[in-house]
This record gives structure tokens, C-alpha cells and sequence, in this order.
């Protein structure tokens, strides 16, 4: 089994203590409603930790303060799954209600069943979607940002190569052989931009490929026009429409596009959907 390690991110030059007692404050104050202050003590985060850590720009942009980024951080979404490893699947399965593999396991057993012989699991986190799939597959990749999720997911032996590493940089630099079959369950809610994730999935693909994914989406009143957002919860939400325009500018057909429930945030359900689509022959 190959991995490829990541240089760990050089957190010497922070002052610890000050961006603890930074983000802190920041949490307390937008807990209390006083998004004004809570706003400047995040951007005191932003200025103690450019790197963003603690994630301290999607939580700006969700409370209408600043700047929609292209993308969460890649060192928020290590430390984010880095901190929940252990618990995660308990997390997501039981307290929120995550069955996303299962249903792309659904939809692909309708419209594109396979068997296959090359997938790869993009953000595969503790190995959920890869032991849901392994049967369709001769051969399965995971791809985590997350060290610690890489080593959970090692030690239950379903996937025959695990890399960690972004999701988008793999799809672009990884020097491996294109894929029949690209899953990404909980992937996109971190991205807002999509154009080199789907650019990625095309290059890193045959043709007649299959790339299966969930995303979060809020009501077209509330996106307003806008192709995507950070959602309440610090998510990307992204509009159906600009889904269908990704697909289609990179070689990509829809052969089912769902709606579904994503997980469950202070219990009430988060909408998305799941798309499976298929990459058309070059012309």
C-alpha cells in the first residue's frame, strides 16, 4: 500500500496563545449575537494565523462579513478531521445521520453499475464510500487531506493505495493511471469554486468514465444568482445550475442528479444532491 506524507504545516511562528485567546473571543461573540465584534476578532485570527487554521474565513463569510473564498483552507480541513478522527464516523453516522455512500452505492447500482476496474475515493476520510464500493472495484485509491484519517482508514485494508494530500491538487500532479470511476461524497461542501476540481476529475479520467458526488444547496432566493456560498454551518452550498454548467464545460453528462439529505445540523436536515454523470468520448 503507497502513501504519499505532506510536509506538516510550520506552526512555530504563531503565537499559540494569542490565537487561542483570538478565536475564543471570536466563538464566544458570535454565540452571543454581536457579529460586529465577532467579525474583528476573526479577522485578528486571520492576521495571528494567515495559514487559517481554525477556519476563520468560511466562518466570516457565513455570517456575512467578509469575502466568499474559492475554498476553505486546506489547513482548516486537515485540523478540522485530524481533531475528529477517532470519533468520526460516529459523529457523522449516528449524531448526523451521514448515509451518502450508501446512496451513491444506490444510484450507481441504477444507472452506471459497473464492475470497474480503477476508482479513486476522493476526501475518503475513514474509508466509508470505499466499503460501500469495494466489490464493484478491482482497484481503490483514497485521497485525505487528513493524516490521522489516512491511518484509520489504513488499518481497515479496503483501499489498495492511500495518498495524503488535497483532493484538487491530486486530481491535477498525482503520477498515477486515470480512474473509471472518481467518487467524491464530501468533497465539494469544502470547495466553492469547482472549476479545478472538475477540470481534475477530466484530466485524471478515461473516457466513459464515472464520477459520482454530493453537494449541499440552499434555496435559489438565498444563493441569489450566486454559483455558491458558505452556508450557515461553514459549508459550501452550490447552485444546481452551476453543477450542470461545470458538467457540461468539462465533458461530463448527467445520467441521474438527486435530491437528497446530506446530514442533520442541530437537527434539521441539510439538503444537497447527488450527481452521477459519466465523462463523454473527446470529439
Amino acid at each position: 500500500m503507497s502513501k504519499h506524507e505532506e510536509a506538516p504545516v510550520n506552526t512555530s511562528a504563531i503565537d499559540e496563545e494569542a490565537l487561542a485567546e483570538a478565536y475564543n473571543r471570536a466563538l464566544a461573540l458570535e454565540k452571543a449575537g454581536d457579529l460586529g465584534a465577532a467579525a474583528t476578532a476573526y479577522r485578528e485570527v486571520l492576521a495571528l494565523d494567515p495559514a487559517d487554521h481554525g477556519g476563520a474565513a468560511v466562518r466570516l463569510a457565513s455570517m456575512g462579513r467578509g469575502e466568499t473564498p474559492t475554498r476553505a483552507s486546506e489547513a482548516y480541513v486537515a485540523t478540522l478531521f485530524d481533531q475528529h478522527a477517532g470519533a468520526f464516523e460516529s459523529i457523522l453516522v449516528d449524531q448526523l445521520g451521514y448515509d451518502v455512500p450508501a446512496l451513491t452505492r444506490k444510484a450507481l447500482e441504477e444507472v452506471a453499475p459497473g464492475p470497474y476496474g480503477r476508482m479513486l475515493d476522493l476526501g475518503c476520510g475513514t474509508g466509508l464510500a470505499g466499503e460501500v464500493l469495494r466489490d464493484i472495484a478491482d482497484h481503490i485509491t483514497g485521497v485525505d487531506l487528513s493524516e490521522m484519517m489516512i491511518e484509520v482508514t489504513d488499518e481497515k485494508e479496503v483501499y489498495d493505495a492511500l495518498y495524503v494530500g488535497d483532493a484538487v491538487d491530486f486530481l491535477h500532479h498525482a503520477d498515477v493511471d486515470p480512474f473509471d470511476l472518481i467518487t467524491a461524497t464530501d468533497v465539494l461542501p469544502y470547495l466553492g469554486d469547482l472549476e479545478a476540481f472538475f477540470a481534475g476529475a477530466a484530466e485524471l479520467s478515461v473516457e466513459g468514465a464515472v464520477l459520482a458526488f454530493s453537494s449541499e444547496t440552499l434555496p435559489d432566493d438565498v444563493l441569489s444568482g450566486r454559483a455558491f456560498m458558505v452556508g450557515p454551518h461553514q459549508r459550501f452550498a452550490h447552485s444546481e445550475a452551476y453543477l450542470a454548467d461545470m458538467l457540461s464545460k468539462h465533458g461530463f453528462v448527467g445520467l441521474a442528479i438527486g435530491d437528497i439529505v446530506v446530514r442533520h445540523e442541530m437537527g434539521k436536515p441539510v439538503p444537497g444532491h447527488l450527481v452521477v454523470a459519466r465523462r463523454k468520448p473527446v470529439a
